[in-house]
């Protein structure tokens, strides 16, 4: 189906918008002349310099606007609000990753709950055209069947990470209850691709590369029973967001749920190949990484892999960049921003 453009008439909140996916998503929507209103708390779960990078390319932009805030900060939050008066939010503002929530509890409850309550809250006493946030496939748990699909069981997180982002669906589904706030959870599914997030797999396995440090595989060792993901490319997530976005559920109780994800899901050791192959390619030498298999980390799940029919249907867009494709994007980033001899 066709899906209706974007209104460059209207404010759109992004927070998180120093983060990955904020940051190509408030790209897009400067480059079609929409107002951007950006919110981030710029924190250092990773590497600040590059959140920083990414925002002085967004602030090359007129019609952009940086906060630098958090969204756990309830006042400033409905300052904000009452101040830009935005139609579209899109809440990307969030403390991601499995195995840091097992470390840091807080930051997780802080971000992902309270922070998405102040979100909600907002946008109650101001009421937007569509609320977008961020899920995660991690909801999804240790679910045997796949591909995972928008109706399964997902009531048996197994990270504290999972657990926030099943909660933020409950959440936004009470709000479009009461309230009638158009609200559309997505359920991102490994999104990768330059300028991406340091403590994503792919990422750290370049780093250690070139740092010369061999790279822990943490899949016991096991190929015949790998790791299965479904890495999404970031292009791909960005383009199935801005369809969705002047698409709000219209439903009796407007919010909708859907997989965003690649639908074609490769073995842990598959892409670690394609990622050496594509490093090669960049620096124009061969790249092979020296591994050491270790355990699966508490929280890890054995397999991701999203249906995408229910977004198909919505937006007529199925993501579908190769992960050859997409990671070689990466690599040729990679050696140049860090310039890799």
């Amino acid at each position: 189906m066709d899906y209706k453009a974007l209104n460059p008439n209207k404010v759109y909140l992004i927070t998180g918008a120093a983060g990955f996916i904020g940051y190509y998503l408030s790209k897009k929507l400067l480059e079609q002349g929409c107002t951007v209103v950006g919110l981030d708390n710029v924190n250092d779960y990773y590497d600040v310099n590059l959140k920083e990078t990414r925002l002085g390319y967004l602030q090359l932009f007129e019609n952009f606007t940086f906060i630098k805030s958090d969204i756990s900060d309830k006042n400033r939050v409905e300052e904000i609000f009452e101040k830009y008066k935005p139609r579209v939010v899109v809440n990307l503002a969030a403390q991601a990753g499995v195995r840091y929530s097992i470390e840091n509890p807080d930051a997780y409850i802080q971000s992902n709950i309270i922070g998405f309550y102040n979100i909600l809250e907002a946008c109650r006493h101001h009421p937007v055209d569509h609320l977008i946030y961020a899920s995660s496939s991690s909801v999804y748990g240790a679910n045997k069947k796949v591909p995972f699909e928008e109706t399964d069981f997902v009531d048996q997180p197994v990270s504290l990470y999972a657990s926030t982002k099943k909660s933020n669906e409950l959440m936004a589904h009470t709000y479009s209850h009461l309230y009638k706030t158009p609200a559309t959870g997505l359920r991102f599914f490994t999104v990768y691709g330059p300028m991406g997030r340091p403590d994503m797999a792919y990422f750290g396995f370049a780093d250690k590369y070139f740092a010369g440090e061999p790279i822990k595989i943490f899949n016991n060792g096991d190929f015949d029973n790998d790791l299965y993901r479904d890495f999404t490319y970031i292009d791909d997530i960005v383009e199935g967001i801005e369809r969705l976005i002047s698409n709000p559920p219209a439903d009796s109780v407007p919010h909708k749920v859907y997989n965003i994800g690649n639908n074609n899901p490769e073995k842990l050791m598959s892409f670690i190949g394609a990622l050496e192959k594509s490093l090669s390619n960049a620096v124009g030498r061969e790249v092979l990484f020296e591994k050491v298999f270790e355990p699966i980390k508490p929280g890890d799940v054995p397999a991701t892999y999203a249906s995408t029919d229910l977004l198909q249907k919505a937006v007529g867009f199925k993501p579908q960049t190769s992960i050859e494709e997409g990671l070689q994007q990466f690599a040729d980033w990679y050696v140049k921003y860090y310039q890799v001899q």
